[in-house]
Parts: C-alpha cells; structure tokens; sequence
C-alpha cells in the first residue's frame, strides 16, 4: 500500500503568517514546550501540563477536557514519546477549538450589515481598518460608519482609514450614534455597496447605559434594513485572558454575537482563553438549543494591514503548543 501523500506545504504568505502568529504566542507555546522536554509519560507530566494550560488562560473546564482527551489520544497510539505526545496535543486543541473556526460569509445580502463592538482599547477601530483592508482585498466595496461619536479622536481614527483604504464613510460631529448607523446603512442601500461596516462606542459591558445604547443601534440598524445587522461582532483584546470570556458573555447576551474578532497577539498574549470560549460555546449549546459558539473571524498579531488573518483551529492549536 503506497504511503500517504504529505500535507501541502502552505503558501508563502500563510507560512510568514504563521511565523508571526507563533512568535505573538510565544509565551504560551515556551511553557507548553517546557513540560515536555526531558519528559517522562507519567502522571506528573498530565498536572504539570495541567498547569500550563491554565497558565494560558485555558480556564479549567477547557483545560480538563483538552487533558482528557490527550488521555484518551495517547492510550489509543500507545504514545511513549514526548514528542509524540505533544503533537497529540496539537490534536486535542485544534479539536477543542474547531467549532470557533467558520469564515465571514458577505454577499448574501446587499450590503451586509456588520456592527462592530468592544471596550476601549481592545483595538475596535483599528480592527475595522484591517478588516476593510482584507474586504476589499477580496473584491467588496465598503462603506464605513463612524458611530463612535462619543469619542472625537474615534472619527479621525476611522477617516483616517478610510482614506487608506480609499472607502466612503457616512459621519457626524457629535451626533447621534443611532443616527449615524442609520444614514450609513441607507447610504450603503443606495449606492449598492457589498459591505457597510459600523463601529460603535468602546464601553465596559458593566456600564448598563452605554450597553442600551448599543442595542439601540441595533434596532436602528433593523429599521433601516430588516435583515440587518447581519453580523455583530466583538472585538477582544487577547491579553486580558479571563476577562476576554466575560465580555463575550455579556456582549452575547446584549446583543446576539454572530462573530469575534482576536487583537493584540503579539508577544504578551496568552492565547488559550480562545479555547475557555470554545468550550463555553459548547457547553451553552448544550444546555441551550438553538445557541452555537460565537466563532472566531479573525486574529490580529500587531498593527500592520496584514496582521489580521482568518482563524484556523489547527494553526492556532500549533502555535499554542509551541
């Protein structure tokens, strides 16, 4: 029987991709790596790997499921080196986090509708600057709308990518947020654009106030188009581990999170929370029907255009695990 063919290397932009994405997770990957050196397939190295999971900010229930299923891969391929037994590793993350991995769908609708949220600093903006970048690198024209009008700097923020981009935008000087979504997804109707993208306010999630202002644009948004928003996404901040698994819940619940989009992975990030919202995802659908996991559009390794890529769960599982 002839052996199998080898997988197709990757190409050259994905390979360079890679290599950023494997050095923002560095410090993750180093202490995944550590465990295994000079290792010994024993029970203290499942509590050491154990640790280092939730060192990534894994959070235990992930973590216990990702050891589990190591188990379960390593008894089965009769693994007895550590090598062997990383790359099953490799395995169990990207299979853990195989339900955020689903790409951007834009087309169906016209133009599809994307409201982009999140809390200051976790790259909002800056976020939809790259992600008009990458649609129009696949052929949509877009049309921005600055509803941060809370936030001056946030409407020069934007125009300035706007401009970079070469890509209209609907704004107005300390106007209504609400408003604005609403001229600009008209605006977008009447000059058939493929995509009208709405940045809104950064906010905490436990301001309560500025959350109802966000599920006011939402309505807004539908007012103007009925199918619309067609996506909601959240921007998150890779950092802020844990905390990054709370504002998905509490956006979610706000406001129906169709996506998220992963900033700041660029040497200080631990990475793993992806797998606590992968497996929070998974547990929610099962205790509630009709609810799936809020995948993972895109990643974001640094500042440049082309340091937000689409999310792939067996890349990120290898750059996690070293």
């Amino acid at each position: 029987m002839p052996a199998p063919a080898p997988a197709p290397a990757p190409a050259p932009e994905r390979q360079g991709w890679m290599n950023r994405l494997k050095s923002g997770l560095k410090k993750t990957g180093s202490g995944i790596q550590a465990v295994f050196v000079n290792a010994t397939i024993d029970d203290e190295l499942y509590e050491q790997l154990e640790d280092a999971l939730l060192m990534a900010d894994t959070g235990i229930p992930a973590a216990a499921h990702i050891l589990q299923d190591l188990r379960d891969r390593v008894w089965a391929a009769s693994a007895t080196r550590p090598e062997q037994v990383r790359a099953l590793l490799v395995d169990a993350v990207a299979e853990v986090l195989k339900p955020l991995e689903k790409p951007l769908e834009v087309g169906r609708h016209t133009p599809t509708v994307i409201m982009v949220a999140g809390v200051n600093g976790a790259g909002k903006t800056t976020s939809i600057g790259k992600l008009t970048k990458h649609l129009a690198n696949e052929g949509c024209t877009v049309l921005l709308a600055a509803a941060d009008t809370f936030r001056a700097a946030a409407r020069e923020q934007l125009a300035v990518w706007a401009d970079r981009n070469l890509v209209e935008i609907v704004s107005q000087e300390g106007g209504d947020p609400a408003a604005v979504s609403f001229d600009a997804v008209n605006a977008g109707k009447a000059r058939g654009k493929d995509v009208v993208l709405v940045d809104t306010a950064g906010r905490l999630p436990t301001q309560l106030h500025l959350m109802d202002e966000l599920k006011k644009i939402k309505r807004v948004v539908t007012k103007a188009d009925a199918t619309a928003p067609h996506e909601v996404l959240l921007v998150i901040d890779g950092n802020t581990g844990q905390n990054a698994l709370q504002q998905v819940k509490a956006f979610d619940e706000a406001l129906d999170l169709t996506g998220l989009v992963v900033t700041k992975l660029d040497g200080t990030a631990k990475g793993g929370v992806l797998c606590a919202i992968a497996q929070w995802g998974v547990e929610r659908a099962k205790a509630q029907p009709g609810k799936k996991p809020v995948p993972v559009y895109f990643i974001g390794v640094g500042e440049k255009l082309e340091d937000l890529e689409t999310f792939d769960a067996r890349e990120f599982a290898q750059a996690l695990a070293g």
